[in-house]
């Protein structure tokens, strides 16, 4: 399995980014996946993930309410909507999945196999 983001770039505070990660490979639709970010000096954050078992969604309290996380299992694709964009949420952010983590493993990194290369988000004040 690849993933591949798109959809950074540079936006003001309050303002809106979609980001998109597009996989290969047949696991995609079996797969947990989530969103990561990381901004530079600080370590990796979990940002957003969907559980495969259940579909149901997981945020990080930082960005609840303001993100929302998707996936397209037909299309192989999977999306961070970010509305509300603060400075703090400055970071390079990443794609990630896994077909064999368990729920409680959903927010840590390290549980990962696959990522993405990373999309920077740039959010002026």
């Amino acid at each position: 399995v690849q993933l591949v983001e798109s959809g950074g770039g540079l936006v003001t505070a309050g303002g809106s980014l979609r980001l998109s990660c597009a996989a290969t490979g047949l696991a995609f639709g079996s797969m947990t996946v989530a969103w990561f970010r990381q901004a530079p000096g600080k370590e990796r954050e979990f940002v957003a993930g969907i559980f495969r078992n259940t579909g149901r969604t997981y945020y990080a309290e930082s960005v609840k309410g303001r993100f929302t996380i998707s996936r397209d299992n037909a299309q192989r694709m999977m999306y961070l909507q970010m509305n509300s964009l603060e400075p703090e949420d400055t970071a390079t952010y990443y794609c990630a999945g896994d077909t064999r983590l368990i729920l409680s493993s959903l927010r840590i990194g390290g549980s990962y196999d696959y990522w993405g290369q990373g999309t920077q988000v740039t959010v002026s004040s």
